[in-house]
């Protein structure tokens, strides 16, 4: 049966990224018998440049009949000017709610050829692998009401529902239980009333989870001790908020942003996109670093296709090219080989039969 796929390459540095993933996911697919149907619409800039809006409601609805959405990043200087309602953003907050994906999953696991990259002790992040399960459609980004007052005052409101806490945390608890059963739930009960709250749904949902540990912790002391001793953690559950801030602090045990993906997932509909920005500082230049949207298109294979063979390919690829010394200019500390966007992309798909072949997968 033939997966449709939605691509929008944003703006940036997204096209040059997002065209070395699609060259990773089709050849991938090839190997193990998938057929694709993939069309790609602007977003974001491009969109506002075009059509004066940063997401067409065409192109929403293609997205939502899709079986997944495969995204670059968005914005930049050019479009700050623009009015608050029609910001490149917007795209992204109507494609999470459009396509009812509730749920961002941030993995940070240092690639063990890179340990040197990062601005920790090597001994600190070795063999760290956490993911980040991130609340998306809900919290102080979405509360109502909202706003400027008279230039007097700016207010937002911070809500939760039970629901929405409950599926969030059924969906840590589920992915918890495929790994090392350990969830680590972060809120500021001390001080937050849904905070409160959210730490009462997440009990109740654990009771359903007996094989799961479940710590607590408040967000200060989380935000620390990643940096102190990120391997106690497997599974970080949060709100959006707090989500949003944590992981970009876990994707530094890495080294760069450039190799980090993430996926927003709900009960159907998947969006997958590199947790990076756009660059426009060094877009056209062939310097951006690919990796973080081809593992990004790893995940799409793993939680919308349940093609885990076809995504541990494409990681197994991934950690080959580093392992040769290639590096793209964000994670070239002078001692591999320099290659641009485009000879990375090529070197991970020369590099997935190879990986294929050693994994003995029996469906590639």
């Amino acid at each position: 049966m033939k997966k449709h796929i939605i691509v929008f390459p944003g703006d940036g540095i997204g096209p040059e990224v997002v065209g070395q993933a699609k060259k990773v996911l089709v050849k991938a697919a090839e190997m193990g018998g998938m057929d694709l149907d993939m069309q790609e619409f602007p977003i974001g800039g491009a969109s506002i440049d075009i059509y004066g809006v940063p997401l067409k409601d065409e192109y929403l609805k293609a997205a939502k009949r899709a079986d997944a959405v495969l995204l670059g990043a968005v914005g930049g200087p050019k479009w700050d000017v623009v009015e608050p309602s029609i910001r490149p953003e917007k795209a992204l907050l109507a494609l999470r709610k459009g396509l009812k994906t509730y749920a961002n999953l941030r993995p940070a696991r240092p690639y063990p050829a890179l340990l040197k990259a990062s601005t920790l002790k090597e001994d600190v992040i070795k063999d760290v692998d956490i993911l980040v399960v991130r609340e998306l459609t809900g919290g102080i980004y979405f509360g109502r009401p909202r706003g400027i007052k008279e230039g007097k005052k700016g207010y937002n409101t911070l809500v939760y529902a039970r629901k929405e806490i409950e599926r969030i945390a059924k969906k840590a608890f589920d992915l918890a239980m495929l790994r090392k059963r350990h969830v680590t739930s972060v809120d500021k009960a001390n001080i937050l009333e849904t905070s409160m709250f959210w730490r009462e749904i997440v009990k109740g949902v654990a009771a359903g989870y007996p094989e799961v540990r479940l710590d607590h912790m408040y967000v200060d002391n989380c935000a620390m001790q990643i940096i102190r001793a990120p391997g106690q953690f497997d599974v970080i559950l949060t709100d959006n908020m707090f989500g949003d801030i944590l992981s970009d602090e876990a994707s530094m045990l890495t080294g760069s942003l450039g190799m980090l993906p993430s996926a927003s997932i709900g009960d159907r509909k998947g969006l997958f996109e590199p947790i990076h920005g756009s660059a426009p500082d060094i877009a056209g230049k062939g310097v951006a670093n690919p990796i973080a949207t081809i593992a990004s298109v790893a995940m799409m294979l793993k939680y919308s296709f349940n093609r885990v063979d076809l995504s541990d390919v494409i990681e197994g690829a991934i950690e080959r090219v580093l392992e040769d010394g290639l590096r793209t200019k964000d994670i070239d500390d002078g001692t591999g080989i320099s290659v641009s966007t485009e000879q990375m992309g090529e070197e991970i798909v020369k590099r997935l039969g190879r990986t294929a072949s050693q994994t003995g997968s029996g469906k590639v």
